[in-house]
């Protein structure tokens, strides 16, 4: 097929994870993505263990199917290159703290006098405005200060870190994603650009879904183990005898007697969906004890045929095993360049004609330099100076 975002062509300056893994899924969607890297300031994932053969194996997962050109931004020579390559890339997307772009010469407002059409998306911590906008975060700040980790967590050991980024990819990569292509189908139609300003912690904020519709209508303010959904009620982990773990959402009552039934006490049904937190609480030590009978291999085969949305919690290296994970084709096998391949996480979006196979692994830096700028027009002798002036590597 002809990859769905053929016709996109993307300027990169973001780093690390959240412009990244936003501009991944673009890439493996067919957009063409040139990363505009610093010759010398370092890329974090690109030492980031661990390493296969030398290679962070997050760096050569993230930026599969991109380029990489190498510029020292500070350089006036290099702006120049970018001024010409918006000729052909007329969507940037950049990671920095607010006014970092501007200093460069390379802000929204500069680059789109350059190309009208320009689709501008940044990703920062808190935003272009507000008290926050120059304030430094991760994603456990974003978490926090966002609400979600108030209500997530146990209620007598307080908030755990999670073991994904959910700020950094459900707040910034996704949403950038999805600001980003949506800007594309306004730009159709006006044939103007536009600066997409998307926060890490203002979508983390809207991740707060049904506790926050809950507390801004009714003035419930959500805790720990307090909610349906967040253990406080029979929805949630239990141990097995060995020490594993299996997750129960049971919710419907047709799920919770088929849970009952499999663990030999279908009495406790009635209870699963009393609203009294006394009960729920009988109900939950009631099936961690039944639970807790059972081997974490018995309780799987004991689920394997019983639809009651129970699954057992599974390592990372069981879930790439999985049959169900391995019918879906979650691991592409990518090239690096020397005739062998990487595994790696596939793009989990499935179309109706498949995706073209992934091109190749994270480029090196300014692996890609020369082929660019000669795309542009620059001689081999100018190149040769730029790189002898460090302006390119």
């Amino acid at each position: 097929m002809s990859a769905p975002l053929a016709s996109l062509k993307i300027l990169d300056f973001s780093t690390l994870l959240p412009g990244p893994f936003a501009s991944l899924l673009l890439a493996d969607m067919g957009a063409e993505v040139l990363r505009i890297e610093s010759p010398t300031r370092l890329d974090l994932l690109r030492v980031l263990p661990p390493h296969d053969r030398g290679v962070s194996a997050s760096h050569a997962w993230l930026n599969r199917n991109k380029r990489s050109l190498a510029l020292d931004l500070k350089r006036p020579e290099a702006l120049e290159v970018v001024k010409l390559l918006l000729a052909d890339y007329d969507i940037v997307l950049e990671q920095f703290r607010p006014g970092v772009m501007e200093r460069l010469g390379l802000g929204y407002e500069a680059l789109k006098a350059i190309n009208p059409k320009l689709i501008y998306v940044s990703i920062t911590g808190y935003g272009q405005t507000g008290p926050y906008k120059d304030r430094a975060g991760h994603d456990l700040n974003y978490l926090a200060l966002a609400g979600l980790a108030s209500h997530t967590g146990r209620a007598d050991s307080g908030p755990v870190p999670l073991g994904v980024q959910v700020a950094d990819v459900a707040g910034g990569s996704l949403h950038g994603v999805i600001g980003l292509l949506a800007a594309v189908i306004a730009r159709q139609q006006s044939g103007q650009g536009s600066h997409l300003d998307v926060s890490m912690t203002d979508c983390a904020f809207s991740l707060n879904a049904m506790a926050g519709a809950g507390y801004l209508a009714c003035g419930e303010e959500p805790g720990r183990e307090e909610q349906i959904l967040n253990g406080g009620s029979f929805y949630d982990y239990y141990r097995s005898r060995d020490g594993r773990w299996m997750s129960v959402g049971s919710l419907e009552p047709g799920f919770m007697q088929q849970l009952c039934a499999a663990l030999g006490r279908p009495e406790l049904a009635a209870q699963g969906l009393s609203p009294r937190p006394e009960q729920q609480r009988a109900l939950k030590e009631a099936l961690k004890v039944e639970f807790e009978k059972h081997d974490f291999t018995e309780l799987c085969e004991l689920f394997a045929g019983v639809d009651a949305c129970v699954e057992p919690v599974l390592s990372l290296g069981e879930a790439v095993r999985h049959p169900q994970l391995q019918a879906r084709e979650l691991v592409a096998q990518v090239p690096r360049g020397d005739g062998s391949t990487q595994a790696q996480i596939a793009c989990p979006l499935k179309f109706s004609e498949a995706l073209p196979a992934p091109r190749h692994v994270g480029a090196a830096l300014g692996q890609h330099t020369d082929q660019v700028l000669g795309e542009l027009g620059f001689s081999a002798e100018r190149i040769a100076q730029l790189r002898e002036g460090r302006v390119i590597v």
